[in-house]
């Protein structure tokens, strides 16, 4: 019993550090299945409409998981070179009753460099919402170790309602150069380093996160044709990396996917192992998708935690994306797509 009110002390401690003093913000596994919430340069990068939802279960071996959700729309317009977007996102953590919300509007222009090079650059503007209902946590001082009951006073949360609200402006820009082979780009969010704290006159600062991704696209030998279309099947291998720095924290993502069409394969590693006081060492990442001629692509992502965590202890994270690309407008604009971008499909 003392055994599971201390570790429930101690993971209450690490939600209050790293979601109250110093938050943090949700990492994708399948980051290009999440476009607009990696880059808002991305936006209107498959030079389509595109509709896409992502899910993601952190830590489901543990008494109170981590869930969060993104949803996003977005548009290429060919006469302005432009992508428009709009994106949702919440993560919820289910012990201190923390939630975060957010609805952005993002905007992308597509520059033409040579004949086969291009360069975006796109900007987000979001409002969010973060709340808290803080009557269900136990700190040290509410927990008698000798008859290892669990009181209900604590001074811990003084100053601090209950049910706390807080809402704040946030903004985003990022670049990506490519061509048909290969991407390199970066982001920068949360520009202005908004206060989050639910204690007036009390500043906990959101931390800038920087971030750059790139990769490289191998096409192999075609594969058989379709059977309606009569058009070769892809077959491709990708490289990536997806580096992120957000104070203190950093990490990096860098796997491959394989392009059998219609079914993907990936796999990959996110961690910087080194000897600093900050554990990296996170997880490996197994993913399989299919990405279907009608638009629809489908991941399954699931993480195995390498750190000290421990995966018996956590459960792994599961992930899941679905998304569906399609023509909105007049048919003839199919004639006028250029460059989309070789990203990785998740």
């Amino acid at each position: 019993m003392l055994r599971k009110i201390f570790s429930i002390v101690t993971l209450i401690f690490l939600i209050l550090k790293l979601d109250i003093s110093s938050a943090q913000d949700v990492q994708y596994s399948q980051f290009y299945a999440a476009p607009l919430y990696l880059n808002p340069a991305l936006t209107g990068a498959s030079e389509l409409t595109r509709v896409g939802v992502n899910y993601r279960n952190q830590w489901p071996g543990l008494d109170h998981s981590f869930n969060s959700y993104s949803a996003y729309i977005d548009h290429y317009i060919f006469d302005y070179n432009s992508g428009i977007g709009l994106i949702f996102n919440s993560n919820q953590e289910s012990l201190a009753n923390l939630s975060t919300n957010e609805i952005g509007l993002s905007y992308s222009y597509r520059l033409r460099l040579s004949d086969n090079f291009f360069f975006r650059i796109g900007g987000q503007v979001s409002y969010m919402q973060r709340d808290a209902f803080f009557s269900d946590l136990v700190f040290g001082s509410m927990i008698d170790i000798v008859n290892g009951t669990v009181g209900g006073i604590t001074d811990e949360l003084n100053g601090i309602p209950l049910d706390s609200r807080h809402s704040f402006m946030d903004y985003a820009v990022g670049g990506l150069f490519y061509n048909d082979k290969f991407w390199f780009g970066g982001s920068a969010h949360h520009l202005t380093e908004p206060n989050v704290s639910f204690v007036e006159d009390q500043t906990s600062v959101l931390p800038m996160r920087l971030s750059l991704q790139g990769g490289y696209k191998l096409n192999l030998s075609p594969g058989g044709r379709d059977y309606f279309t009569h058009i070769a099947q892809e077959r491709s291998l990708s490289f990536a990396f997806n580096y992120k720095q957000q104070d203190p924290f950093n990490q990096l993502d860098v796997g491959t996917q394989l392009f059998l069409q219609p079914l993907v394969l990936g796999l990959w590693y996110r961690g910087l192992p080194t000897k600093n006081n900050l554990p990296n060492n996170e997880a490996v990442i197994g993913l399989v998708g299919v990405s279907l001629e009608s638009g629809l692509d489908i991941g399954y992502s699931y993480d195995v935690t390498v750190s000290k965590l421990g995966q018996k202890n956590s459960g792994g994270a599961h992930e899941i994306s679905i998304r569906y690309t399609f023509l909105w407008g007049d048919p003839r604009s199919r004639n006028q797509r250029s460059r989309v971008i070789p990203c990785f499909k998740y």
